[in-house]
């Protein structure tokens, strides 16, 4: 699925997202959403989401 369009992200599903400090090397962090932070139903870098761990990045990979 796509990690930049909203539609196909949700609650409590495990994805992969960039963090804003790992976006040179574009090392992902594994997770499960906690919260959607952006409003937009697309953008081109990724749908922005806070991780149970609390960790904010953008959906690089979902993996359902």
């Amino acid at each position: 699925m796509d990690g930049r369009e909203r539609k196909n992200i949700r609650h409590g599903i495990r994805v992969a997202i960039v963090l804003k400090q790992d976006q040179d090397t574009g090392k992902l962090t594994d997770g499960v959403v906690r919260d959607i932070l952006t409003n937009s139903a697309f953008h081109p870098h990724g749908i922005k989401v806070r991780l149970m761990s609390k960790e904010v990045g953008r959906v690089a990979e979902i993996y359902g």
